[in-house]
């Protein structure tokens, strides 16, 4: 839990941890003071060979001893998504590790499974962190391979059970099973085939490995490297595995046998109603991972952006312009770092978003209406499109925040003890991992066109730049004239084929869904600040608000210019905003720091770089 300053006030106080952890009890925000210390004094162990598999699956049981236990792990959505944020802070690849255990693995045997009690005992050993869960569900040999999934399940009438095939080299699977030594147990997406007819992609709960290595069935090809984010990564085939039909994750389907005596066949019935909505219903234990990625992004740019603002605020220059100056007085360095901190508290405000989206606290995130929609391009949008802008639109910021913040902090940013390497590479990872971010926009966008949105009102009176109230409305106007603009190029013109229609259209539509997405973020930025009550909180934030947006604008110029919603004076007025809000913000830096930072965390980046300086002279 985070340590504040005795001399802020309780109510003050609790409105920070409310916005950093989300509505977690006090008991749970205990449990992140013991797993934060637990992750910073235990032994991460090797990252590859011998000893993995033990290291990785203790670091997993420091995780489910921080939440509910037993059947309650996943119950509480708030206190499971800052254990994830926290784990995301000590070790992005732990956190990649847990977020499939619990958030794909498990959240699918708890969701799709219609007797639990078939599972056991291994929903009780990932339960307990005494096995690793595994989601299997990318095969390697073609694009978008969750529309078409090659991997077979074929159903067995004779007992009941399924066979696990895969069919060819393409339809591997992709994932990090290949830890040794160690029991796993994997979600694998197959395609089910009932007396030869196919019936849709469903989820099985398949055994992996045990300590001896891969079970019966089961083929691991050569670890697979991917350095940016250390796991055990493999391709992995299935040669006509059994899997028992209490393993069969169901959500409700039904198979009743036929009668080879009487010649009848077997009878399927599925509550989902077609192959298509049947995928969307299975896929929808990705919301769970969505719904975190915000608040895992918010954490890892919160550290971030501390570590760049102290490195600037004590790294002095020696330029013949003004030696010894620090860092942070130059305003190119407090656009980013300051900026950095900006959009790190935006983040901070898209987890509440998500999370009450994801819980059901808040409906469909407003404006306008969100409905269920038809897959294109990928499944995601359609299983639940504000939880999929929020994962795409939250971790490309948290990307760009990252990759300018460690460039901004000289070599001391490249150095793994600072970890800002790793958080790059992590979100990086992420903008295709968990659903593909630019795909997911094409689909917002396409979506928005055909559902026709109209005009947005027109603002009362005029804001300005150094307003938070200015980018929210400068985007929604935005969001309309882009609607527009497709609907004029043909976007909605049902006569044409799909094809020709949208392919010279989607980088406008994916323009269209990033604007979308980014609206949901800044309009949560207002909604978390017209919430707080605390006068010295609305104090230091609005400018931070303020600024996220000034800064997003400039990002955004190009678009918004080209299409008319900022005008060339706006624009040109647009740096001497930024420098007011500079301003504002360094008056209010001591707190911001204090409220962003990581407690026990060494505050400046160039520490460790003097360290091993030191070590070598």
């Amino acid at each position: 839990m985070t340590t504040l300053a005795p001399s802020l006030s309780e109510s003050a106080r609790a409105e920070i941890l409310r916005l950093l952890h989300g509505p977690c009890d006090p008991a749970a925000l205990s449990s992140l003071t013991t797993l934060r210390k637990a992750l910073a004094d235990g032994d991460p162990g090797p990252v590859h060979g011998p000893g993995r598999g033990a290291a990785l699956l203790r670091r997993l049981r420091s995780l489910a001893d921080a939440l509910p236990p037993g059947a309650g792990i996943l119950d509480d959505p708030a206190r499971l998504t800052a254990v994830h944020a926290c784990a995301a802070v000590a070790d992005p690849s732990l956190c990649l590790a847990g977020l499939v255990h619990h958030l794909l693995c498990l959240g699918s045997l708890t969701e799709l499974s219609d007797d639990q009690a078939g599972l056991e005992p291994r929903l009780s050993a990932l339960r307990e962190g005494r096995a690793k869960g595994v989601y299997l569900i990318t095969e390697v040999g073609q694009a978008n391979s969750h529309l078409d999934t090659g991997t077979r399940a074929d159903f067995d009438p004779a007992d009941g059970s399924f066979v696990l095939q895969t069919p060819g080299l393409g339809a591997a699977k992709f994932g990090s099973a290949g830890t040794r030594g160690v029991e796993q147990t994997g979600v694998v997406l197959a395609r089910l085939f009932v007396d030869g007819t196919d019936r849709g992609v469903f989820a099985f709960m398949v055994g992996l490995t045990d300590a001896q290595g891969p079970l019966p069935g089961v083929e691991f090809s050569d670890p697979v490297a991917l350095d940016a984010l250390p796991l055990d990564y493999v391709q992995v085939r299935f040669h006509r595995v059994r899997v028992a039909a209490a393993h069969w994750l169901s959500d409700g389907a039904r198979i009743t046998p036929g009668s080879e005596s009487s010649g009848t066949a077997a009878m399927f019935h599925d509550p989902a109603g077609s192959p298509e909505q049947r995928l969307q219903r299975t896929l929808r234990v990705g919301q769970g991972l969505w719904a975190a990625m915000p608040a895992v992004a918010a954490a890892t740019s919160r550290r971030t952006a501390v570590q760049a603002v102290h490195y600037a605020r004590t790294r002095r220059t020696q330029s013949r312009i003004a030696p010894g100056m620090p860092l942070l007085a130059y305003r190119s360095q407090q656009t980013v770092v300051l900026g950095a901190l900006a959009d790190a508290f935006a983040l901070t405000c898209a987890a509440d978003g998500a999370l009450a989206v994801r819980t059901g606290a808040r409906a469909a995130v407003p404006p306008g209406p969100e409905r269920e929609d038809a897959m294109g391009f990928t499944p995601w949008a359609a299983v639940s499109r504000p939880l999929a802008a929020y994962k795409a639109v939250t971790v490309r910021t948290a990307a760009r925040l990252t990759a300018e913040c460690q460039h901004r902090c000289g070599f001391s940013g490249q150095l793994t003890a600072n970890r800002l390497a790793g958080y790059r590479d992590f979100h990086h990872a992420f903008e295709t991992a968990g659903g593909d971010s630019q795909l997911i926009f094409y689909d917002i966008g396409r979506s928005l066109v055909e559902e026709g949105r109209g005009r947005e009102p027109e603002l009362r009176e005029p804001l300005e730049p150094t307003s938070p109230y200015w980018w929210p409305a400068l985007l929604r106007r935005h969001r309309s004239a882009l609607v527009r603009e497709l609907l004029w190029l043909g976007a909605a013109d049902a006569s044409r084929d799909p094809f020709e229609r949208w392919n010279p259209l989607l980088e406008r539509a994916g323009v269209l869904g990033e604007a979308h997405a980014t609206l949901l973020m800044a309009d949560d930025v207002v909604r978390v600040l017209d919430g707080l009550r605390d006068p010295g909180l609305v104090r230091a934030l609005t400018p931070l608000a303020a600024l996220h947006g000034a800064l997003s604008a400039r990002r955004w110029a190009g678009s918004l210019l080209a299409l008319g919603p900022l005008a060339a004076t706006e624009f040109a007025a647009l740096a001497a905003a930024v420098d007011r809000l500079c301003d504002a913000v360094m008056e209010q830096l001591p707190l911001l720091l204090e409220v962003f930072g990581e407690p026990g965390e060494s505050p400046v980046p160039g520490a460790t770089l003097d360290r091993a300086l030191g070590a070598t002279s």
